[in-house]
């Protein structure tokens, strides 16, 4: 895959960045270096490898669900908080 101009003009439209004309080349060039390594990692020969080779039959360690909740710990967080009510974040409407 080529990163070009074109490509990277679409990936800001689908990320809602906007990407300053003197860095362009610079993030096409990081973009490629980063395209480029992803295809060699294709080249792997992978045939003889088991599909489970990093598991193994031990479970995670399950921890006891307890809420907790520190009054203290939620009053000093939204005591920094631009805006608050009710313990909760106040933050502007992004989804219509």
């Amino acid at each position: 895959m080529q990163v070009d101009d074109a490509l990277l003009t679409r990936l800001e439209k689908l990320s809602f960045l906007k990407i300053s004309d003197d860095k362009r080349a610079e993030i096409v060039e990081q973009l490629s270096e980063i395209v480029s390594f992803v295809d060699n990692l294709s080249e792997l020969n992978t045939d003889n490898v088991d599909d489970k080779f990093a598991m193994n039959d031990e479970s995670t360690f399950l921890r006891e669900d307890i809420p907790l909740c520190d009054k203290q710990v939620n009053d000093a967080i939204l005591k920094n908080a631009p805006l608050s009510a009710d313990h909760f974040f106040i933050v502007p409407k992004i989804i219509e």
